[in-house]
């Protein structure tokens, strides 16, 4: 069986459209822009001129044939084409990288896995985590902490393995699984009188100022709640102030300025804090895990299906866990 030249092969590959062949260089570039969007900074990592950044990717946008960088003078952003092929651009270059290594005998460096994470739903994940890192030690998990907003536009383009939070709507660049139902509660000082309750009736808290998680980390979470709330026929009064940590909130529920609405996951935030259950018939809050729909990686992957192994070794999803408590 004949085979072509290596020069002819990797033409017939690199360069679909029979123009400019696309080059390594330009595919590391492209990475970079994508991980900065901004052709000061890639350029600097780069250590080349942005102006030669620029007409790199130019370069690489015309071989492609489609436009993958939006340009405008205030910001760089990913087209929606652009974001599909940064998934196969950085698979390609992290491959090269690995074939050098074992070329020269040098060590190869060590997996990654990226994984969003909001603060409030950190516990709830935190043995999936723990259990993945014990099997791979080797594995470096880089947790990035951001809303699941944030979190879908990372994971469409390749800069997030993982996320982990509630996909409120469909979205076809991101698959999402409950692995955890978490029981809704509230968190107060241990003087408060929901304190010495076995459950809070959600009708209680009309009387209650309720702090909220920061609404452009956690909006669904928000929702959540709000429409518990409504279920029980009121809006809850809400404390006007904001904050972005849940060190932050408990520190304003140890004030007595508000009480928090929190997952059971969260109950050992604070020794000062006491965590209540609300009353059992409230639907418990969905944790999911949130990954690209094409091509995860098999990280990602190892992270969902360990997930599901405790989910079930745990009763995490069981629903007569709470009909029990």
């Amino acid at each position: 069986m004949s085979t072509l030249p290596r020069h002819t092969a990797l033409r017939a590959v690199s360069d679909p459209v029979g123009g400019n062949r696309i080059e390594l260089r330009q595919l590391r570039y492209f990475v970079t822009l994508a991980e900065e969007l901004h052709f000061g900074r890639a350029a600097a990592r780069e250590h080349i001129v942005p102006s030669a950044l620029s007409a790199q990717v130019q370069r690489l946008e015309r071989a492609v044939g489609v436009l993958l960088v939006d340009r405008t003078t205030r910001h760089v952003a990913l087209t929606p084409a652009g974001a599909r092929f940064l998934i196969e651009a950085r698979q390609i270059v992290e491959h090269v990288d690995r074939a050098a290594a074992l070329a020269q005998g040098m060590a190869l460096a060590a997996p990654t896995l990226r994984v969003g994470v909001l603060d409030e739903g950190y516990d709830a994940v935190r043995p999936v985590l723990r259990a993945v890192q014990a099997r791979h030690p080797e594995l470096e998990i880089h947790q990035v902490l951001a809303g699941v907003p944030e979190q879908c536009r990372l994971l469409a383009d390749g800069r997030l393995d993982v996320g982990i939070g509630r996909l409120p709507g469909a979205d076809p660049e991101v698959t999402a699984e409950i692995f955890r139902l978490d029981p809704l509660g509230v968190l107060v000082p241990a003087g408060h009188p929901y304190a010495a309750l076995t459950h809070v009736l959600v009708s209680d808290l009309r009387d209650e100022t309720l702090l909220l998680a920061d609404e452009d980390q956690a909006p669904e979470f928000n929702g959540f709640v709000a429409e518990v709330c409504r279920s029980a026929g009121f809006f809850p009064t809400l404390f006007t102030g904001s904050v972005q940590t849940l060190r932050a909130a408990v520190d304003l529920v140890l004030q007595g300025r508000c009480v928090l609405c929190s997952p059971e996951s969260t109950a050992g935030v604070s020794a000062e804090l006491v965590w209540r259950p609300l009353d059992p018939s409230v639907p418990r809050y969905p944790w999911s895990m949130l990954w690209r729909a094409h091509h995860p990686s098999r990280w990602a992957i190892e992270l969902v299906e360990t997930a599901r192994a405790l989910a079930t070794e745990l009763g995490w999803c069981d629903a007569a866990r709470d009909r029990a408590s």
